[in-house]
């Protein structure tokens, strides 16, 4: 079959691959029919090296149809159409019974201390091979599926393989009061839905994002944008009767625009041997902290600050006395994918399409246009907000 492999830093290549077997009798095999491109795939391009190995297959936002399964499936057949969430979980240990599905005990990566194993997202989550491909294997599959009927187009389904349930469950984390003020840091494609699940619930939302195309799609989709300046903490404060949001989204991560030091280390690491990096990367100070600050900036006194955005080092300096002081919450976690179907399901299926999933597409192309593409989607070119692939 044909996949999207990783070379090396900043390389992607389509490659021809063993096409996926049933390994386990809890497995089942899917043909693709459509794969996103996602924000923290951008990760692996430029940052992740030293826990990739040139090969490996990407992707974790993939859908289609069921084409064999293991003796031991029950809940899926032949002809099934499917999305896959991207986290791998078992659906009865300890943390998934309380909803806690990127935490599965099951699936847990314990070699490097992280949860649940996900697809296509390197060393530190299982190396499990993943959807940017013609096939995936998918373990565990009567749980570790989302089964959808055969009527409307891929986009309005796709999206529940991470980024609809990543922005729902920032929005969740929030705890936004009814009527309230949400802040949202980013306007990539977590923080489109972000602050469109925000105005569906009927919260204020105040978007900041430096490029003009994401502001523009926010803002037909009910949100107040700002560009990324160095006074926009104040111009949202000044909107908040001085207080700042009841609750801000962080949807950017670790690579956020601000801190050219340690982006410059961030780089310096890619470059180490993969041994001297993994430790470095796994123990250092590595995130730019930018969205952070801001986030801690906006918020009022007794807020919360949810980090939906992927972050990494684990030697981050954070404001403790400003955040003790202020009495902020902070929420922040891996999407627990099935936690939140149920909710999401019906509105993506609503014909009036209230969260816009129809909306935000950018790019579709085939598999094959994928190299190309995370280059665009990279360097934010061509108002790339969300790149869908067809193998």
């Amino acid at each position: 079959m044909k996949a999207l492999t990783w070379q090396a830093r900043r390389t992607v290549t389509v490659e021809d691959v063993p096409d996926p077997a049933i390994e386990q009798p809890t497995d089942a095999i899917v043909k693709i029919s459509s794969t996103a491109i996602c924000g923290s795939d951008l990760h692996l391009y430029e940052l992740f090296g030293p826990f990739i190995d040139a090969g490996d297959i990407l992707g974790h936002e993939p859908m289609g149809v069921v084409v064999e399964v293991g003796s031991a499936v029950t809940q899926l057949a032949v002809g099934d159409r499917v999305v896959v969430p991207f986290n791998i979980a078992c659906g009865h240990c300890f943390m998934c019974r309380r909803g806690l599905q990127s935490q599965c005990e099951t699936t847990q990566v314990r070699e490097y201390g992280s949860g649940a194993a996900l697809f296509g997202y390197t060393k530190l989550y299982g190396q499990v091979p993943g959807g940017q491909a013609e096939y995936l294997r998918v373990p565990l599959a009567d749980y570790n599926h989302v089964r959808i009927g055969d009527e409307l187009p891929d986009d309005r389904y796709l999206f529940l393989s991470d980024i609809l349930p990543t922005a729902w469950q920032g929005v969740e984390y929030a705890h936004v009061p009814d009527g309230g003020t949400l802040a949202v840091m980013g306007l990539g494609p977590v923080g489109q839905f972000v602050a469109r699940v925000g105005v569906h619930r009927g919260y204020r939302v105040l978007a900041v994002d430096p490029v003009a195309e994401r502001r523009e799609m926010a803002e037909r989709h009910g949100a107040l944008t700002f560009d990324l300046t160095d006074t926009v903490v104040e111009e949202l404060r000044d909107l908040t009767e001085g207080r700042g949001a009841d609750a801000v989204v962080d949807a950017v991560g670790l690579e956020a625009h601000g801190d050219s030091a340690v982006e410059f280390a961030q780089r310096a690491i890619g470059l180490l041997p993969d041994a001297v990096a993994r430790t470095l990367m796994d123990k250092a100070g590595m995130d730019r902290l930018a969205a952070v600050y801001a986030s801690i900036d906006v918020v009022r006194r007794g807020g919360t600050v949810s980090l939906s955005g992927v972050y990494a080092g684990d030697a981050d300096i954070l404001p403790m006395k400003t955040l003790f002081d202020r009495q902020i919450s902070l929420r922040m976690g891996q999407c627990n994918v099935k936690r939140w179907v149920d909710a999401l399901l019906p509105l993506v299926e609503d014909p009036r399409d209230p969260l816009g999933v129809m909306d935000l597409a950018t790019h579709h192309a085939p598999l094959s246009d994928a190299p190309q593409l995370y280059e665009t989607f990279q360097k934010k070119a061509d108002g790339c907000i969300k790149v869908v692939l067809q193998p």
